[in-house]
């Protein structure tokens, strides 16, 4: 189980990579996203919140069990946070489209979905600094980037309004 929970933590070895691999986690789960909800035509709303939510509480055991595997309280390696928090404001951009709430082109959402969470995560306002700063553990490692997803998610309903 160990071995399933590492792969799952560190988004199937993307962690691994030696330069940026949270970056490129948001990445690959940006375009991996935009395929399954634009080219392919995947657009169950509710399956998209219900596998997130699922993957949201099981990370939590992932990162845990994951966790002992690396030598510091946050490991670069565990990138499914990345994953996870990227993934929230591209749920969104789901259901704006459904409803057609945006007037831009999808990919530009998209793009700019992308750079907002990379954003937040990395200049990691409050609350994103609290759960980085105050939680050295699994729940610091994912809620950081939640929070972040969070902020992405709320500057991307705002443009949605305005554009």
């Amino acid at each position: 189980m160990k071995k399933i929970n590492i792969l799952i933590s560190t988004f199937f070895g993307y962690g691994y990579l030696t330069k940026i691999p949270g970056t490129v986690a948001s990445f690959v789960t940006t375009v991996f996203i935009y395929i399954a909800f634009e080219i392919l035509n995947y657009t169950d709303l509710r399956f998209s919140i219900i596998l997130f939510t699922l993957l949201f509480f099981y990370s939590f055991y992932a990162v845990k069990d994951a966790e002992s595997e690396f030598k510091n309280k946050d490991p670069r390696q565990i990138v499914i946070d990345e994953v996870l928090g990227q993934a929230m404001p591209l749920i969104l951009l789901l259901y704006l489209n459904k409803t057609n709430q945006i007037s831009l082109p999808i990919e530009v959402y998209y793009i700019m979905s992308f750079f907002i969470f990379r954003f937040f995560d990395i200049i990691k306002p409050f609350p994103v600094s609290y759960f980085d700063k105050n939680f050295k553990n699994y729940f610091g490692i994912i809620m950081d980037d939640i929070m972040a997803g969070l902020y992405s998610m709320i500057l991307i309903y705002l443009i949605s309004l305005k554009f």
